[in-house]
């Protein structure tokens, strides 16, 4: 895992070997995600285009906290210990013993009570599109596509609008919106931040809770190992970026902001829904797209994948990956 420093903070980043495409894809994560998620795609790309994907500020391993910090290892160890790897050079594996039940239960009832830290603006997807603006830059990256998920498709569109002629176009992957539903806004704000409220680490190694999460957001479960790393990703989340990401983009200013970007947009843009996303729905996609010059003249940018949820670059990859070849060999 290569890092780079932005604004004080290291983000973590993976890049695949250059090709003779003359654009770069890069790809950024959703809310709670990592750049783990796109290596299905990536596999499918790398041979024709070089390929980007980073940590968000405050996710995966871009985490505001000390590099040093243990890390949840991808699978429990032996027996019933808890194998931790702690990353400070030179440091050595500890083994601790499983919490009892009733210290679990103690700790999961005091973090339940602890309240959130309050949100700040950093948060915002014009905010972490600064954040990408310097990652480009500090790896000589002049010429790109865009390619978010969820969260990381907002942070695209601002990130097309902020960085001009270095962006040539974007795709976003479950990924729209633009229409501020106020009780609905509150209630996924209310949820979110009561969810974030409990996120104890021996929860990632409590038994079939990967499992779980295999099943969470998607028309059908996801191989196991993806349950298993959105629960890490899950848990070794910051607070405050958690917190942030979740309330800064979702305030009513922020989703009205949203078409106004789309609208300014010279870049071809193009829009991917799973049909059976029930998190981000067809309609609020297409709502989103039609404000592009591309929709407005008739032409369609948008494209629905069948029996597929919220996480179609796992759900379902190889589809995505032929729409993200018939866009690019379009417009390239």
């Amino acid at each position: 895992m290569a890092t780079i420093d932005i604004l004080g903070v290291p983000h973590a980043y993976d890049l695949t070997t250059p090709t003779q495409a003359p654009q770069v894809l890069v790809f950024i994560h959703g809310w709670l995600l990592s750049r783990n998620y796109w290596q299905p795609l990536i596999g499918r790309l790398a041979p024709e285009y070089q390929c980007l994907s980073y940590d968000l500020r405050g996710f995966g391993g871009s985490n505001l906290k000390s590099q040093t910090a243990p890390k949840i290892q991808d699978r429990p160890k032996r027996g019933k210990g808890i194998l931790i790897t702690a990353t400070k050079t030179g440091s050595r594996p500890l083994r601790i013993i499983e919490p009892k039940p009733q210290l679990e239960q103690t700790l999961t009832s005091n973090l339940a009570a602890t309240p959130p830290r309050k949100a700040t603006a950093k948060y915002t997807p014009a905010a972490y599109a600064e954040d990408l603006e310097i990652l480009l830059q500090q790896l000589g990256i002049t010429s790109a596509w865009l390619i978010g998920h969820s969260l990381g498709g907002s942070i695209g569109l601002w990130g097309a609008d902020r960085l001009g002629s270095t962006i040539k176009g974007v795709v976003c992957i479950n990924a729209g919106g633009g229409i501020y539903l106020k009780e609905e806004f509150e209630r996924f704000r209310a949820i979110g931040q009561r969810i974030l409220k409990f996120r104890p680490r021996l929860l990632a190694y409590l038994p079939l809770v990967d499992l779980l999460f295999s099943h969470v957001s998607v028309a059908q479960p996801v191989e196991r190992r993806w349950g298993r790393q959105r629960l890490i990703d899950f848990i070794e989340a910051d607070p405050e970026a958690a917190l942030g990401a979740l309330l800064d983009p979702t305030t009513e200013a922020e989703v009205h902001l949203l078409p106004q970007v789309v609208a300014r947009l010279k870049q071809p843009v193009h829009f991917i829904a799973g049909k059976q996303d029930s998190i981000m729905e067809p309609r609020y996609v297409t709502h989103l797209a039609s404000f592009h010059s591309t929709f407005q003249s008739g032409k369609n940018n948008v494209t629905e994948i069948s029996n597929c949820g919220h996480m179609a670059m796992v759900e379902q990859p190889a589809a995505i990956a032929t729409q993200l070849q018939a866009i690019l060999r379009h417009h390239l």
